[in-house]
């Protein structure tokens, strides 16, 4: 994942910053700073294609599961007409096409949970990357102000 990557360089870029004396403090090269900045920004767009592509995966597969779930709920109403006369195969008929919507709309809402879920995970993760990179980044322009 190359906003990893640049994330990670970022982050190597810091840790191997030039330090000043008895403080906490680094220097760095702005223009490198600013370069990796540039480029996280345009890898952002992809990262959002990523997450709006998982969510409609997630809507595909709902409306596969709902195709499924009709088809087999016709098939279900086929089997009873057919068997009418019988009121046990009826019975037997409409429970199992019951269990089989219900299992259908089990699965269709587990999907869309763990869809959203992975969705918001990835998200997550970004921001806190991104808060993380930012804040880093105020503190050394920060210091790099205080050294005036």
């Amino acid at each position: 994942m190359e906003f990893l990557d640049l994330l990670n360089e970022l982050e190597e870029l810091l840790e191997h910053a030039n330090r000043i004396p008895l403080t906490r403090k680094i220097i760095v090269d702005e223009d490198k700073v600013l370069d990796l900045l540039d480029r996280l920004r345009s890898i952002l767009p992809e990262e959002l294609r990523k997450a709006k592509w998982l969510v409609e995966e997630r809507e595909k597969m709902l409306a596969e599961a709902r195709q499924e779930a009709q088809r087999i709920v016709a098939a279900a109403q086929e089997e009873v007409a057919r068997r009418a006369e019988e009121s046990e195969i009826v019975r037997q008929a409409k429970e199992r096409a019951e269990t089989v919507v219900n299992k259908a709309e089990e699965i269709s809402r587990e999907i869309k949970v763990r869809a959203r879920e992975y969705a918001d995970d990835v998200l997550a993760h970004l921001e806190e990357q991104l808060n993380r990179v930012l804040g880093e980044i105020q503190e050394g322009r920060s210091q790099l102000r205080n050294l005036k």
